[in-house]
């Protein structure tokens, strides 16, 4: 996949087959649309193009409500890449591009800048000024410019509706499995590893304590998860803790964990990825360290159990 930074003075000479949505999660119903457009795109002889933005658009437009995303940049990038897209389009949005009506983004924009001879658009999807246009709107200014504007059939689900939001509250809830199929990943939190305070050490269950690349994006639920680490090139087993560790302080701030089964190396400084396989339980308050020491080692067994 080739990632384009589209600007006001690019002009795209390959005609494409394109689809635009932000693609939080690149999930599974963003995975039926981008199959669609390929397999739309191949009876064309035409390449694929997803046109999409850096930085999700209500952190423009809505000051109140910026949902935390599921994806880092790099991470959506990836994603994109896997489903085997040829071009990844890269719009800046901003307050003056959101006020442009869905007439010139699909002529002026679409058709003129980006050469785009068909448009796929997800069966819900609505853009330009205010979204207050409709499919059939799409389809006549399309027409009066060349392009061949197409709706997407919903997509039938088996297992409930799958949606960004959907996903963000399973996580919210520790439904972790759940999220990973509708993902069609497991869900990854990366960070760097720096010094704590070495309690899990005194315990029996040393851990590598996480500072996270991304603060924007979502945190699951508090608790226990059995996870897996990426470490370099290698994979190692282990179990993650997200939480404010109430049995040792009051204050604490919202942390994450590692403990990495039968491994003994210093990584201070080194970056983890973290894929939570499966929730074990919720954050507790206990006792004393005696009793938190018992509850790792069964929730150690839980781990393995499940991973």
């Amino acid at each position: 996949m080739e990632i384009i930074a589209i600007n006001p003075s690019i002009r795209v000479a390959s005609e494409t087959f394109a689809t635009v949505g932000f693609f939080d999660g690149v999930h599974q119903g963003h995975r039926y649309l981008i199959d669609l457009l390929k397999e739309k795109a191949r009876d064309e002889g035409l390449k694929t193009a997803v046109i999409t933005f850096p930085i999700h658009p209500r952190k423009v437009l809505q000051q109140y409500y910026q949902p935390k995303a599921l994806n880092t940049f790099d991470e959506r990038m990836n994603h994109l890449a896997s489903t085997g897209i040829d071009y990844c389009y890269l719009m800046e949005f901003t307050k003056a591009f959101s006020e442009i009506p869905a007439q010139d983004f699909i002529q002026k924009i679409l058709s003129e800048q980006l050469n785009v001879k068909f448009l796929l658009v997800g069966y819900d999807h609505r853009f330009g000024k205010g979204r207050e246009n409709v499919f059939e709107h799409y389809a006549a200014y399309g027409q009066a410019c060349g392009m061949t504007v197409l709706s997407a059939p919903q997509w039938s689900e088996t297992e409930g509706h799958t949606s960004s939001t959907v996903i963000r509250n399973l996580l919210a809830e520790g439904k972790v499995k759940t999220a990973a199929k509708k993902l069609s990943y497991y869900y990854t939190l990366e960070g760097e590893v720096v010094h704590g305070n070495h309690l899990g050490r005194t315990i029996g269950f040393p851990t590598a304590n996480i500072d996270l690349n991304d603060k924007d994006k979502l945190i699951p639920c508090e608790g226990v998860y059995a996870v897996r680490i990426g470490l370099q090139n290698e994979s190692y087993s282990g179990m993650a803790y997200i939480g404010k560790r109430p049995t040792v302080t009051n204050q604490g701030e919202l942390r994450l964990e590692v403990n990495i089964f039968d491994f003994d190396r210093d990584i201070y400084g080194e970056q983890l990825r973290v894929e939570l396989l499966a929730f074990i339980r919720s954050d507790i308050r206990f006792d004393g360290l005696d009793e938190l020491k018992h509850q790792l080692a069964e929730d150690k067994i839980q781990c393995v159990q499940n991973i």
